[in-house]
């Protein structure tokens, strides 16, 4: 397992649940982990399920992507509830969560990464 992670926040369960497919066919060996919609499942978010996401991560280093409002809130508060760093993008959800889990795989340091990124904010 890689140094660095990814942790993805949906406002959709569903969403949260099929963007990982998609990045571990090109990182299969970055933890991904994810959080989407409330805890009872509905369209929003629920700090519970992001904190668990993070604790659940295995890696101790994350890079944390969101697609809107209060995703990005709720992130921004559980980073403060862990001793994991978390390194949060303003960046397109998937393209960015692509970009990086594709870097992380290679094995691309963390500020080549974020220099990668940077094109991609739209937040």
């Amino acid at each position: 397992m890689k140094k660095l992670g990814i942790i993805l926040v949906s406002h959709v369960p569903d969403i949260a649940r099929g963007i990982p497919q998609l990045l571990t066919q090109v990182a299969p060996d970055v933890s991904i982990t994810n959080a989407g919609g409330t805890n009872e499942n509905d369209i929003g978010t629920s700090m519970e399920k992001i904190l668990a996401a993070i604790e659940e991560n295995k890696a101790s280093e994350l890079l944390a992507f969101y697609d809107i409002g209060s995703s990005k809130m709720n992130l921004e508060l559980a980073t403060e509830m862990t001793d994991k760093q978390v390194h949060l993008y303003d960046a397109a959800f998937v393209e960015g969560a692509y970009t990086a889990a594709s870097l992380i795989e290679a094995d691309v340091a963390l500020n080549e990464i974020e220099k990668q990124l940077a094109p991609l904010k739209i937040k």
